[in-house]
């Protein structure tokens, strides 16, 4: 009578999938995050061509200068920077191409009367591929003055300076035992 192993799956029964609802990053926008105060985050799916999404799987992408807009009732992802594949032909994309993003009726409806007000904008912060399709996280922001950010990377730095001062006390208590 034959035993399955443990590391091979049983015979009925799917494999587990270990991955899972991972997130394979692409691209951050770690810009937005030091540019705005988020309020609001949410995924969208994107509507890419094939080439766009082989230049992604490829790890090249950026979203520096990248923003979303919403135009009648959908949301669009501008200025996102997604090089033409190497081994494409005639069929490439162009890079700097609008985005289709998909969302929820109601997210857009919230996101686009948030975005009227006063200072509120919608930024990309990361592109990813989870479960094999591709995926944008995008926020609802504000835009922080110039002594917000100042006071942001104070916090930081004081909050590292503490994490070293705590990791130096615990190395010199074992080094004592």
């Amino acid at each position: 009578m034959y035993v399955p192993k443990e590391s091979q799956p049983k015979q009925g029964k799917p494999a587990e999938d270990k991955t899972k609802g991972k997130r394979k990053i692409v691209a951050q926008n770690k810009k937005a995050r030091h540019d705005y105060a988020i309020i609001d985050v949410y995924e969208a799916g994107l509507v890419l061509t094939g080439t766009e999404v082989k230049s992604l799987r490829q790890g090249r992408a950026s979203l520096a200068d990248g923003f979303v807009q919403i135009e009648g009732d959908e949301a669009w992802l501008h200025n996102a920077h997604i090089p033409e594949y190497s081994q494409g032909s005639w069929t490439n994309h162009s890079a700097r191409r609008k985005r289709k993003l998909l969302l929820h009726r109601e997210e857009i409806d919230k996101l686009s009367s948030k975005s009227e007000e006063t200072g509120h904008t919608i930024v990309p912060l990361v592109l990813y591929f989870k479960d094999g399709r591709a995926k944008a996280e995008i926020a609802l922001a504000r835009g922080k003055k110039e002594y917000d950010k100042r006071q942001t990377l104070r916090e930081k730095q004081d909050r590292r300076e503490s994490d070293r001062v705590i990791a130096a006390a615990k190395r010199k208590q074992r080094a004592a035992e």
